[in-house]
């Protein structure tokens, strides 16, 4: 077995190299070595599909290694992690999107039976293959721009057998295209017709029946919630949320988007993740999370479909230090985007945030909003070789361009991806 150990900073060492990656330019996104953490003239070496060695061309040291690739002066980056999204699902929402550019508001068409609640009718229907080969189509095309983990979401069934068909089938999906696929059990997205002006019942129904039912089936890394006027409320989300703890599963929260109800507050008190949104968000929401280590989560994607005007607090989390994330919120009702980049590009434009600060949120702060940190979200020695290679002159390009797509290879657990593949 191959035993890795740090030499100085980011470099480490092995008997044998698998791959040697040469005469790169190494974006390594670890946040305490300076912008990017980023090494010119740079050296990568790879192990039993872990990063074996990473450091400036001059402090190689002399190792065997099966194969030796020049990179010709092109940026490597850790592969992107899309850290939120509903993947999998069926129908789509395209007369919705009409209906908002004439004036209706995401509540209005939510409560007239539109909204999630048409997507969870269409779901129920599909078998699982029509939802595995239509959310694999959305995958690839993550895949194409350079993401290797994606968090997928249950939360269109909101019954027992389509939560775990949905499941299920993001678990498939993990087989299917060789990235890694990280499961959330989103039940508490909103109530079914047939529990109308039942909350609370529903409520206990995910308690007692479905999330125990995912749990025994070990079908969901984490516990999600959506937590609005139009949803649930936040002391209805603390029961879930007391059973999940109780289950030993992690949660996350959709949080603040509409209004403030006190998501990040709740995110908080139960040492979520992440708290997803935050448009709305108080300064006393943005301490709560800060002091309880979550991640902010933020979808640019869907404050743009929704039209949304409040920005979420992006001051006041730099100001305390809450790591930010950005991702696409894919979705069919209020983000229809399946390109990361993209995502990238408008936390800029709608949130000002910057090209570093966006790169960040789609590999180091993704992976911590996953639990991931450990494994995989910068360039490290010891963690997943999972590199994305891009033909830029400069590492802002990838924030900076929308449709142009620079990536040149894909790695993911030390195995390269072709595009045909993918």
């Amino acid at each position: 077995m191959l035993r890795y150990f740090a030499i100085g900073k980011g470099a480490c060492s092995v008997s044998d190299w698998d791959l040697l990656l040469t005469n790169a330019n190494i974006a390594t996104m670890r946040g305490d070595a300076g912008p990017y953490g980023a090494i010119e003239r740079a050296a990568l070496a790879i192990a039993g599909g872990r990063i074996a060695w990473v450091g400036p061309m001059a402090d190689l040291p002399h190792r065997n290694a099966t194969e030796v690739r020049s990179i010709d002066n092109r940026w490597l980056t850790p592969a992107l992690i899309d850290c939120h999204t509903h993947l999998v699902f069926a129908g789509d929402r395209a007369a919705e999107f009409e209906q908002r550019l004439n004036g209706a508001s995401y509540e209005d068409i939510a409560r007239s039976g539109g909204g999630i609640k048409s997507t969870v009718n269409a779901t129920r229907l599909a078998g699982k293959n029509l939802l595995l080969q239509s959310a694999k189509s959305r995958l690839k095309s993550l895949m194409r721009e350079g993401v290797a983990t994606i968090e997928i979401k249950s939360g269109y069934g909101l019954d027992r057998d389509t939560e775990l068909r949905m499941l299920e089938t993001a678990r498939t999906l993990n087989g299917e295209c060789g990235a890694s696929i990280v499961t959330t059990f989103l039940g508490a997205h909103t109530v079914p017709a047939e529990f109308n002006g039942r909350t609370d019942d529903y409520i206990d129904f995910i308690i007692s029946d479905v999330l125990p039912a995912v749990h025994e089936n070990r079908l969901a890394d984490a516990v999600d919630a959506y937590c609005e006027s139009i949803a649930f409320s936040a002391d209805q989300i603390a029961l879930l949320f007391d059973k999940a703890t109780e289950l030993g599963l992690p949660v996350k929260l959709h949080a603040d988007q509409l209004s403030d109800g006190g998501g990040a507050e709740l995110a908080a008190a139960f040492g979520a993740l992440s708290a997803d949104h935050l448009e709305y968000t108080s300064a006393a929401g943005v301490r709560a999370i800060a002091d309880a280590g979550s991640v902010a989560v933020l979808l640019p994607g869907a404050f743009l479909t929704l039209g949304e005007t409040q920005a979420p607090p992006v001051d006041m989390l730099r100001e305390h230090n809450v790591p930010i994330a950005v991702a696409t919120d894919c979705n069919p009702g209020t983000s229809p985007i399946v390109s990361l980049r993209a995502a990238m590009n408008l936390a800029t434009s709608l949130f000002r945030l910057t090209p570093e600060e966006c790169l960040a949120g789609v590999t180091r702060n993704a992976a911590l909003a996953l639990g991931l940190s450990d494994d995989r979200g910068t360039i490290e020695c010891g963690k997943r070789a999972d590199i994305a290679e891009w033909k830029i002159g400069h590492l802002a390009e990838l924030t900076y361009w929308i449709g142009l797509n620079q990536l040149e290879g894909l790695m993911i657990d030390g195995i390269k991806h072709q595009e045909s593949a993918i």
